[in-house]
């Protein structure tokens, strides 16, 4: 155990040829080959660095609608252990989360609650689509069911299936991290501004012109 000298008195040192010091860098690089150590260094953009680090500690959102929702919870569990891949961390509120899993059929009455949702959560976000009835309606082909939620938000991975398996999901899982780590995913706004969908400040201005209106009347 080390020992702190009382104050006052001389350090001292063990001399450089005592065993138990490691060997200084400089010494080390001596005896290493330089095309070994230059092997040994890696290289990256700071955007790459960002990409990669959030594909380790995504949050997925508390967020369940049907079925699906069953099998996303599976995922959780010992079985699969979604905290392999860093998105153990399922958060109640959407302020602390970055992932948004659509599990399950959408209706009507429920797609402005997944927009609001949606919009409270901070950026970078992505979405991923989980089950026929999120991706299409599913069986549910009526006025009561939302025919795909990219309609209201933008998908970013799809998960096919009725419902889909536990493994479906995580392949999702590990598609978007692919895609977010590889050649950098773009944001959800940018994504929006793409697809001619109104932005959140631009819902949040049309929202406000609404209330505005109606006080008038």
């Amino acid at each position: 155990m080390a020992l702190i000298p009382p104050p006052g008195s001389p350090a001292e040192r063990a001399p450089r040829t005592d065993a138990r010091i490691d060997r200084d860098l400089r010494d080390l690089a001596e005896t290493v080959d330089e095309e070994a150590f230059v092997k040994r260094l890696l290289t990256t953009t700071v955007d790459r660095a960002l990409s990669w680090a959030r594909t380790g500690s995504m949050w997925p959102a508390t967020f369940g609608l049907a079925c699906c929702a069953i099998e996303m919870m599976h995922v959780a569990t010992p079985r699969y252990d979604i905290a392999r891949f860093g998105a153990e961390v399922f958060r109640a509120s959407p302020r602390q989360a970055d992932l948004l899993i659509v599990s399950g059929r959408v209706s009507q009455k429920m797609a402005p609650v997944l927009r609001r949702i949606y919009d409270q959560m901070l950026e970078p976000k992505w979405v991923i689509s989980m089950g026929a009835c999120a991706t299409s309606g599913g069986v549910f082909n009526n006025y009561a069911i939302l025919q795909g939620v990219d309609k209201i938000v933008p998908v970013d991975v799809y998960v096919p299936g009725c419902p889909p398996r536990p493994e479906g999901l995580l392949e999702g899982l590990l598609v978007l991290q692919n895609k977010i780590s590889g050649g950098g995913q773009p944001s959800s706004v940018d994504l929006m501004r793409e697809r001619n969908m109104p932005t959140p400040d631009q819902a949040a201005a049309r929202a406000a012109a609404l209330c505005d209106a109606a006080a008038k009347r």
